[in-house]
């Protein structure tokens, strides 16, 4: 098809002014201001409403510190805050850094999860705010043993309810821990097809899967199992499922004679659903935020009672929902605190004092303090103050056609101050691929653009978020119609004349670093250079090494989507979509990054594509870290991963660069 009949068939939903295009580009920003942890981040309200605690920076890893509300919080955004007067660090972790926290339901602990350089053999660890000298306990001090699953029942605030694969590494059974005393109980045995428990003060829930991939969700008394609900077509799991407060009911994302996810209640007696809430366009905000902690739920839950207040839908924008009076009358008054989207919240058990932070392109993370009985609200911390919103580039949600038609949601970043045409481009796609990209602050996505290069994000088939269709329209297309929505998008660029045809590179991550390997393999001709971070590059490899805790859980994505790889067939067409069978036919410079530690996708992967273009005297980089696995967590690891990206990038495609 001609260029001209191509561009019809492009829908631009988001105008992009070029008219006052300057010609001055923005100041280069150092990887270290890109990639050096915030100076504090990711602010929890205590229970009692007294106490936030955060994450903040100490030996090069972020731990986790707490400062009373009322404290004074005004000082200059240059100010390190971690060391004010009133802060206190409650983890001392120099090691690894700690990504993600909670307060018990009662309030008197803190807790959070933390495997060993990447290994996701999770442990619970409790620390105590009102000992900050007291070292944390490890919960489950358990070698190779993963914590699967974490769940703080109101009615027992002193106790957890978690999964451990002790008994077998490929069964989870259920136990209770005593958060005080690490006192570990044995509720129930995996009878050999439990995926996931489910406690409630009525009654044990189970959730199997079934050969056929149906999700099937059940009562279980001393080894009996009563069925309630079944499910079929679920990709990972039923996203979300919350209990009701009073036992009776589960909310849950269900996309059952719709193509879209809506808000239901699930009844556990009669396993009838009732409709919660909805959006006419958009998904309920699912499964990402369960996969990935820097996005919040879907799910508005109050952190004490699991009371229901709030829903997320996700299109370009978000959109909130409130679904109690309470929180209709908080809402308003939160989200005028910022231009962003309104993120992570938390409040106290009277739902009076709330700490909330704000999605935004170029001002990430900042948190605010609002008191609903005075209607008052101070502006706690910016995360990275030394961040210049003015200088960062906006990201503007744009929608193009495929080739036949489908509609890809996608994303485009253009450098300040450089004039949009004909730029280097960087095609940079997401992992998973049962994942999304979305508006909002990426510091990958703005470090390219500051060196000068506009960034491509697009939400190929496959993606989730868009609907069931959507999603399944990428089984068996793994090299096929999936790389085809990137083509196609590229090209859309590339006619508007944003981008430059001969200085393009494709790089992601996990699923994101397959699709750089295909582009560079399959598409040799349209790509400078191709950057593969943990990304794998032998499906039959990936499918058959899937740890035996998640094998279960696969079955609907890895096996519907991928393949078997035991059947001959099967395993001939995956071989075929992999890019270590045409590796003769990549001609670009090729970058490799991968954790030495690698769980999901082994470093295997990315050796084996480094020996056979060492072997024919193609160029090669390779960036392997002995201390991380599938994505990179501490700082240091990130940095050296970036200015590495960097340097690859300005060798091949023209960018500015920091470093020598």
């Amino acid at each position: 098809m001609s260029p001209t009949g191509r561009q019809r068939r492009h829908v631009f939903i988001t105008t992009i002014d070029q008219e006052e295009s300057m010609t001055t580009p923005s100041a280069l920003l150092t990887v270290e201001e890109f990639f050096n942890p915030p100076t504090l981040s990711r602010a929890l309200l205590s229970p009692n409403g007294t106490t936030i605690a955060y994450l903040a920076p100490w030996h090069g890893r972020l731990n986790v510190f707490v400062r009373d509300v009322d404290s004074d919080w005004a000082i200059s955004d240059d100010v390190p805050r971690a060391d004010v007067p009133g802060a206190r660090r409650v983890t001392s972790d120099t090691q690894r850094s700690i990504d993600a926290f909670f307060w018990s339901v009662d309030g008197r602990y803190l807790l959070f999860q933390q495997d060993t350089d990447g290994d996701e053999n999770w442990h619970l660890h409790r620390v105590d705010p009102a000992r900050p000298d007291q070292p944390a306990v490890d919960l489950t001090p358990y070698a190779g043993v993963r914590l699967l699953g974490v769940q703080l029942p109101p009615d027992r605030p002193g106790s957890a309810f978690i999964g451990l694969n002790k008994r077998r590494s490929d069964l989870a059974d259920l136990f209770q821990l005593d958060l005080a005393t690490g006192e570990l109980t044995l509720v129930a045995e995996n009878p050999g097809d439990v995926v996931q428990w489910l406690r409630t003060p009525q009654r044990l829930l189970i959730w199997t899967m079934e050969d056929n991939g149906d999700h099937v969700l059940s009562e279980w008394a001393d080894g009996d199992r009563s069925p309630i609900a079944r499910f079929a077509d679920v990709l990972l799991a039923v996203l979300p499922a919350a209990l009701t407060p009073d036992g009776t009911g589960l909310w849950i994302g269900s996309a059952r004679g719709s193509d879209r996810t809506r808000l239901v209640r699930l009844d556990l007696v009669t396993g009838e659903e009732t409709g919660v809430d909805s959006h006419p366009v958009f998904d309920l905000d699912t499964p990402r935020p369960e996969a990935d902690p820097r996005f919040p739920s879907s799910l508005i839950l109050h952190p004490s009672t699991g009371e229901l207040l709030g829903a997320r839908y996700l299109g370009a924008r978000q959109v909130i929902h409130a679904l109690d009076p309470h929180f209709a009358q908080v809402l308003p008054r939160l989200t005028e605190l910022s231009d962003g989207d309104l993120a992570h919240v938390s409040c106290d058990t009277t739902a009076q004092r709330w700490v909330v932070d704000f999605t935004h392109d170029r001002d990430p993370g900042v948190t605010w303090f609002y008191d609903h009985s005075t209607g008052r609200a101070r502006r706690l911390f910016r995360p990275f103050p030394h961040l210049d919103p003015a200088q960062l580039a906006p990201v503007t949600p744009i929608t193009v056609t495929a080739r036949d038609g489908l509609d890809l949601p996608c994303h485009l970043t253009l450098p300040v101050g450089a004039e949009p045409r004909g730029l280097p481009t960087v095609l940079l796609v997401h992992g998973g691929p049962w994942y999304r990209d979305s508006w909002g602050y990426d510091p990958e996505v703005q470090l390219l653009a500051n060196r000068g290069y506009a960034v491509l994000q697009v939400n190929f088939r496959g993606s989730t978020g868009y609907g069931k269709a959507f999603t399944q329209a990428a089984i068996g297309e793994f090299a096929g119609r999936m790389h085809d929505d990137l083509i196609d998008a590229l090209d859309w660029a590339i006619e508007q004349g944003y981008t430059d045809p001969e200085r393009v590179a494709i790089y992601g991550c996990s699923y994101g670093g397959y699709a750089a390997l295909v582009g560079a393999a399959f598409t040799p001709d349209r790509f400078a250079a191709a950057a593969s971070y943990t990304g794998m590059s032998d499906l039959t490899d990936l499918v058959r090494s899937v740890l035996p805790a998640a094998r279960r859980a696969v079955r609907n994505s890895y096996g519907r989507y991928i393949g078997d790889a035991e059947a001959p067939r099967q395993e001939a067409d995956m071989l075929a979509r992999s890019p270590i069978s045409r590796v003769d036919d990549i001609t670009a410079p090729v970058l490799l990054i991968h954790g030495a530690n690698d769980v999901r996708v082994h470093r295997r992967h990315s050796d084996r594509i480094a020996e056979a273009l060492r072997a024919r005297g193609a160029e090669v980089e390779y960036l392997l870290n002995e201390a991380e696995g599938h994505w990179f967590i501490n700082p240091d690891s990130n940095i050296e991963l970036y200015r590495t990206l960097e340097r690859f990038l300005a060798r091949h495609l023209s960018g500015r660069t920091s470093t020598t």
